[in-house]
């Protein structure tokens, strides 16, 4: 099984109150992609980067096995670049600086040799470019798609038609509230469910994702962490580590779709214990499962009578 991810690829600024990394790899396409890579060695990455993108990102993401000739370098723009400030409890955070650069201008074409993948997965993205990305698509299985409270706010519409062809919406509690005006968490996601996608997981940051499926509710919860550095990239890695897992077995049970869920919020909490990318840069698979396996042991308890 292929799975295409399309998102953006970023050299960020981020601030936290554990210290600062400078014009650093990001990006929703870079965090989903890698995340992925370690579940599946057939990772095709659709994407768009500047003149000043550095040649050793180009080569790291070789290394795990990504297909990028669907990446497109620009030379003429610069790559997309984001300075966020994150306040002491890393769940509020100032954006100082957005320049889109080469974003500006992305209209992305799918080649044929990655328009029949089977899973796809939809970085946050203008929701236009979503559905642009859909219709050159072949005949997927699964269809994953991300999206934010900017574009609830500003592109409803677009939002609204791309909600259509896909099959699984991966949002925040607050955006899921939004779009759905819904307070209830349940209650939202039935009336997302109403506008297109069969499956619903809702992100709850330190409060772990919850995941809607016909009429399964599975409650994940996030992992009790000393020491968090980095929540930039928690979102998409999750994403990266859910489709990755869903694209090597090839199975949308919903048994599988809740490991689906344990294992993206595994590599989730890898990645927010360093800053960018490095949480999940060189990471083993002793490393994941041994982590996998302490999400067991959160949630594992016997049955006990109560005669």
């Amino acid at each position: 099984m292929s799975l295409l991810v399309i998102g953006s690829l970023a050299l960020d600024t981020i601030e936290t109150p554990f210290g600062k990394a400078e014009r650093t790899l990001g990006g929703s396409a870079t965090f989903i992609s890698t995340s992925a890579s370690y579940f599946t060695n057939n990772v095709r990455l659709v994407g768009i980067v500047g003149y000043d993108f550095p040649q050793e990102e180009i080569n790291f993401l070789k290394s795990k096995n990504i297909d990028i000739s669907g990446l497109e370098i620009s030379e003429t723009k610069k790559t997309f670049h984001w300075h966020g400030k994150y306040d002491f409890d890393l769940n509020t955070r100032e954006s100082i600086v957005t320049e889109l650069n080469v974003f500006e201008t992305f209209n992305p074409l799918i080649s044929d040799k990655f328009k029949d993948s089977e899973y796809v997965c939809l970085g946050n993205l203008h929701p236009a470019i979503q559905k642009k990305v859909v219709e050159q698509m072949s005949n997927p299985k699964l269809i994953m798609c991300d999206t934010m409270n900017f574009w609830i706010e500003g592109a409803k519409d677009d939002l609204l038609n791309i909600l259509k062809l896909v099959n699984l919406l991966v949002i925040n509690d607050s955006e899921a509230r939004e779009l759905s005006k819904e307070y209830n968490l349940v209650s939202a996601a039935k009336k997302i469910m109403k506008m297109g996608p069969q499956i619903i997981i809702i992100k709850k940051g330190e409060h772990g994702a919850v995941l809607f499926m016909n009429d399964l509710i599975f409650s994940a919860p996030a992992f009790p962490l000393e020491k968090v550095f980095d929540p930039t990239g928690a979102g998409d890695t999750f994403a990266g580590g859910l489709m990755g897992w869903l694209t090597k077995t090839n199975d949308l049970s919903e048994k599988n779709l809740k490991l689906a869920v344990i294992y993206g919020s595994a590599m989730a909490s890898l990645a927010v214990e360093k800053f960018s990318l490095d949480g999940i840069r060189n990471l083993n698979y002793p490393q994941i499962m041994n982590r996998f396996s302490e999400f067991k042991k959160l949630t594992h308890f016997d049955e006990v009578s109560l005669i």
